[in-house]
């Protein structure tokens, strides 16, 4: 399965397993750009990602992160 940065959902959960105590609403977007490119199966480039992509990204890992706090 190759990730793209339109994958926001699937993003938002594999940075919750990677980071379930981490809040989502404290992490700097440039750290959430890079750990997405860290994904293993993320394949896009970072020209594609901007603000907006990154804040859905966000919102998606802030989603998961409530039902367990």
């Amino acid at each position: 399965m190759s990730l793209r940065w339109t994958d926001v959902h699937a993003i938002g959960e594999m940075l919750y397993d990677r980071f379930p105590e981490k809040d989502p609403l404290t992490v700097r977007f440039t750290d959430l750009m890079q750990w997405v490119l860290e994904i293993p199966q993320f394949d896009d480039t970072p020209e594609r990602c901007g603000e907006k992509v990154l804040e859905a990204i966000q919102m998606a890992w802030l989603s998961e992160w409530k039902e367990d706090h």
